[in-house]
């Protein structure tokens, strides 16, 4: 059984995300590699908001990474959504790559382009069948800034930036939405705003949520939290 967020017992989903032996190296210089992640195996169900906590090293961000197909694994394997993520490559790997969310600790906003045109950044290259402009101009409003779509990041607080990062991120639609360390560079007022943020979207969308952070209070509002130490998986709060 998963909780909700309550505390509450609940059915369990179908796995989003299934990890098996899943290891990942780096190379270093004049010395043996370092292993950032070490034989991970872990399920994660479909609209469960999941906390991956550890210290700083732990390998948190990179197992982040290799869900979201950001670093490639050198061993195991990982399904989102029923499709080997590791066994993808060219236009499949970008297509999966498109229906990922990523929410960043430093935003990664486009420092010349307003709140509205770095919502829709992810879109433009791609046709679609719907208004991309009205579709960012939604989200902005979701994430409470309707009256700030014509802004430059450099005229936005952090927790805005932060926004706007969120609404880029969701601007897909995507099933699976990975954030990392998204308080990190936030007062506490505004780091719990935003985290108050990302799970009032799994609730109304449904959408999966893995968030790496360190902070327990963070972790504690969470329906799983995962701990992480040397690249391992040190403990599974079912």
């Amino acid at each position: 059984m998963e909780r909700t967020s309550a505390g509450a017992p609940t059915t369990v989903a179908a796995p989003l995300v299934c990890l098996a032996g899943v290891r990942k190296t780096f190379p270093l210089p004049g010395g043996a590699p370092l292993v950032a992640v070490n034989d991970v195996s872990l399920s994660i169900a479909a609209g469960t908001a999941v906390a991956l906590t550890g210290p700083s090293g732990s390998g948190k961000s990179t197992l982040l990474h290799l869900i979201g197909a950001i670093e490639r694994s050198d061993g195991g394997r990982i399904d989102v959504c029923g499709q080997q993520v590791t066994g993808l490559s060219g236009r499949a790997l970008a297509a999966y790559r498109r229906q990922i969310g990523f929410v960043f600790q430093r935003f990664h906003l486009l420092p010349t382009l307003t709140a509205l045109d770095n919502v829709m950044a992810p879109l433009i290259p791609f046709r679609t069948d719907f208004d991309k402009a009205a579709r960012a101009r939604e989200l902005l409003a979701m994430v409470g800034l309707a009256d700030r779509t014509a802004a430059l990041p450099s005229r936005l607080s952090g927790g805005q930036q932060q926004r706007v990062a969120i609404a880029r991120a969701l601007v897909n639609r995507p099933a699976l939405l990975l954030a990392d360390e998204p308080t990190g560079n936030l007062d506490s007022h505004t780091g719990t705003a935003i985290v108050d943020l990302l799970l009032s979207l799994r609730d109304e969308y449904g959408t999966t949520l893995i968030m790496a952070t360190h902070d327990t209070d963070i972790a504690a509002r969470c329906d799983r939290a995962v701990h992480m130490r040397d690249g391992c998986l040190t403990s599974l709060d079912q």
